[in-house]
């Protein structure tokens, strides 16, 4: 086991626990696999492959600008890790001055969940510097570096049923239970996927395709160039399985941590010792509902199904033996129970893109808005200004006909730790379907689009944006 720190360069502290051993898998020969004709399932401007945050964005950015869109999800629910992944925990999505940067489609989620649905500090606390409003909120996911901050938790299935809403009030065509397997390239560029299904094999058509599988599945398989490294040491780079307990009473937890603080160490310690995995309690949305984020672990590939398949036993394993060690030792989880799991495993990185441009960690200190600039981040620390997401990021450096949206952006190491979050997800993923579709109405390649057009329906959708004048452009564009 390792201890990561929070610093100015990481928004995480956790333990970090490093695989058990290694398996090398037999070579075991291989089957020819005959040729044959696929049926076309459908036709589509845009198509999006993944509905995890930045595809539920992209899906109903897209639609919102015009496009006929279809959106492929290999589950049954839209939301991916925000809500089959159990991230009920969004990050940040105020600056260090209290102020809304990740708006426009992450806005609007927020706006229609009901009340009960959503905890969080009141939008007059948000950049909060108050010593005692910081300290309650930092035991509740929502204050950083001594400032408050906009990171609520939320409940997952009003999460996913608000998302496919959304995107059927636009007339996207959702189709489930369907996993891309193969790209459609015609010469350079991604003209459809073939996706598995309970019908079998069959095909999509589209003028572009956004890629939010979140591994980039479909642009690595089209021949696009992308980075894997992986640091084993990182929390950024770790796998886990969520879950939840109910039951709990988390204010008399919180009270516990707070109030007895060499009690709780002790208590942290002795759960290290006795359970080898071992993770502590966030909040969610509810006082008798315990989240664990974890227990993460390194030095398992998020492209290896054995890998994957071990993250999980040892995640379930973990599940009940915190069970049996909260009920007997931590006040507030007494009557706990195993609630769920989550159905989706906690992937924080596989591939990145190699981009036209990238979010870079030698930006950082400038906060100068990139002149293509499609969304704005809040930076790791107060001691970096925000940051700004170039249209670059999402666009493959040759191949054409497909853009990337979500945690396998074109970015640094270091960046990626903050860019694989949900409301950077959500960002990305508005900005790629938005492109998506004035590259469709324009006749063009998406990377041949006119920024300032992308710029303006963004602007017009609510995303905050710096780059441009965008009041002017949206007159301009409107004229």
């Amino acid at each position: 086991m390792r201890t990561t720190q929070r610093g100015d360069e990481r928004i995480l502290s956790s333990d970090v626990f490093e695989r058990a051993g290694s398996y090398q898998r037999p070579v075991l020969g291989s089957w020819h696999e005959p040729g044959r004709e696929i049926p076309i399932y459908h036709r589509c401007e845009v198509l999006v492959v993944g509905g995890g945050p930045s595809g539920t964005a992209a899906a109903a950015a897209a639609a919102r600008q015009g496009a006929d869109v279809a959106l492929l999800e290999r589950y049954n629910h839209l939301g991916g890790l925000s809500t089959g992944g159990l991230v009920i925990w969004i990050d940040r999505m105020t600056d260090w001055d209290g102020k809304l940067v990740i708006r426009g489609f992450a806005e609007e989620l927020f706006d229609r969940l009901p009340a009960e649905a959503v905890a969080g500090p009141s939008r007059a606390e948000w950049g909060s510097r108050d010593a005692s409003k910081a300290s309650y909120w930092a035991n509740r996911t929502a204050a950083y570096h001594g400032v408050v901050t906009w990171s609520p938790t939320i409940d997952p299935e009003r999460l996913k049923l608000l998302s496919q809403e959304i995107v059927l009030e636009r007339k996207v065509k959702l189709i489930y239970h369907s996993w891309a397997a193969q790209p459609i390239v015609e010469g350079s560029a991604v003209r459809g996927v073939v996706f598995e299904s309970k019908e079998g094999r069959m095909a999509i058509m589209a003028k572009v395709v956004v890629d939010a599988t979140g591994d980039g599945d479909i642009f690595a398989r089209a021949g696009a160039a992308f980075d894997n490294d992986i640091e084993e040491a990182d929390v950024h780079h770790c796998m886990n399985t969520s879950w939840l307990f109910g039951g709990v009473d988390m204010n008399r937890w919180i009270d516990f941590k707070t109030s007895q603080p060499e009690l709780h160490a002790a208590f942290m310690a002795r759960g290290r010792q006795e359970n080898g995995l071992f993770e502590r309690p966030f909040v969610s949305w509810r006082n008798d509902v315990a989240l664990f984020m974890g227990p993460r672990q390194s030095g398992y590939s998020a492209l290896d199904i054995d890998d994957l398949t071990e993250v999980e036993i040892r995640s379930h394993r973990a599940m009940a033996a915190h069970l049996e060690f909260f009920r007997r030792h931590a006040p507030g989880f007494e009557n706990a129970f195993l609630m769920l799991s989550a159905p989706q495993i906690g992937v924080r990185h596989a591939r990145r893109l190699r981009g036209v441009d990238s979010v870079l960690r030698s930006r950082w200190p400038d906060g100068v808005p990139l002149a293509d600039e499609v969304g704005v981040t809040p930076a790791v620390s107060p001691k970096f200004p925000n940051i700004s997401i170039p249209y670059g990021a999402l666009v493959p450096q040759s191949l054409d006909g497909l853009l990337a949206c979500g945690r396998h952006i074109s970015c640094d190491k270091n960046s990626h730790g903050f860019m694989r979050e949900i409301p950077q997800c959500w960002i990305t993923g508005q900005a790629a379907g938005t492109a998506a579709a004035v590259a469709v109405a324009a006749g063009v390649e998406p990377r041949s689009v006119k920024i300032t057009s992308v710029q303006a329906a963004l602007a017009k959708q609510g995303v905050f944006l710096r780059a441009a004048d965008v009041d002017a452009v949206a007159e301009q564009q409107a004229a």
